[in-house]
């Protein structure tokens, strides 16, 4: 049988309905996306809304119960093997060898690929991510953000047309993470399609689109701006001294969606203008303005609307 070659401009990832099981539990439900080549799709969700196991379904290392859909080209059932050849996959968890040094654990991963050009490649994936003065310092005496550019070195050592990264920058200071996010569209640049699961906002603005799943369904996809756009929040805020009982208050009364402080900002949210307005009169005396809407009232509000699927 033929494999499927990706055309140029065709979609890296185009999935319909995927759907996994496990005993009369749901976790994937009816999935339907598609991600286009050179795109840096940010997938987000709270835990446990199953976006690990939709990447590895899209990756080959799941099998979906139900749905079809192609990765690169290729049938994510049927070609499953060729698939997790030409992908990199970048775990929640640090997974190469802590008693092994940098250089040693990108030499075991060329050689499990059989790769050609071996020290060549290792010298580049070295040079590109910062590590060649490291190279011969143990992976496990790295700090977090060192680490992380040590697993990206690694799975991209076979030259992947497609990053999945799950959650690779928990746990990780903010000037690992910037750096780490200039790559990922450097790379994107290059060509390269990177689909990533995040749980941090400032991330998903970095996104070209992003798909937000909760409870096992994708609940909305889009650029961030459209994603504000589309979900018709209503949302104000106030910089007067926050009292905590009018805060408590606004975060009990049901027309009010999202209630956030910082520091003596307060912003509330609710997919209704006149409701909301209606309950801060209720709770304060105090003037509040207009704003637009944020990414994370966006998402808050989305996944309360959510039907829960350990229900």
């Amino acid at each position: 049988m033929a494999t499927a070659v990706q055309s140029a401009d065709g979609p890296t990832i185009a999935v319909e309905g995927l759907t996994k099981r496990y005993g009369e539990r749901t976790v994937v439900d009816r999935l339907s996306m598609t991600v286009a080549r050179g795109e840096v799709y940010g997938f987000l969700g709270p835990n446990g809304s199953g976006k690990t196991t939709s990447i590895r379904m899209m990756c080959g290392l799941l099998t979906p119960d139900a749905g079809a859909g192609h990765t690169l080209g290729l049938d994510v059932v049927r070609e499953a093997a060729t698939i997790k050849r030409r992908v990199g996959y970048m775990t929640q968890r640090f997974g190469l060898y802590e008693d092994l040094s940098i250089r040693e654990n990108l030499e075991f991963i060329a050689r499990m690929y059989d790769m050609d050009r071996r020290r060549e490649r290792v010298a580049q994936a070295l040079d590109r991510l910062g590590l060649a003065t490291r190279a011969e310092q143990l992976a496990g005496r790295l700090s977090g953000g060192w680490k992380q550019r040590l697993a990206l070195a690694a799975c991209m050592l076979h030259e992947p047309e497609l990053l999945l990264l799950d959650e690779p920058t928990a746990g990780v200071d903010p000037v690992a993470r910037r750096d780490f996010w200039n790559e990922i569209h450097a790379l994107a640049a290059e060509g390269i399609t990177v689909l990533v699961s995040t749980h941090y906002m400032d991330e998903a603005e970095r996104c070209h689109r992003l798909g937000y799943i909760a409870y096992g369904r994708l609940l909305a996809s889009g650029t961030p701006d459209e994603l504000v756009a589309q979900s018709g929040l209503a949302s104000r805020s106030t910089e007067d001294p926050v009292d905590m009982p009018m805060l408590l208050a606004l975060e009990q009364d049901p027309a009010v969606s999202t209630v956030t402080r910082l520091g003596n900002t307060l912003r509330a949210s609710s997919a209704i203008a006149s409701e909301l307005d209606a309950a801060l009169a209720r709770h304060t005396a105090r003037p509040w303005k207009t704003v637009p809407p944020t990414l994370e009232e966006v998402f808050i509000h989305l996944s309360r609307r959510a039907a829960d699927n350990f229900a």
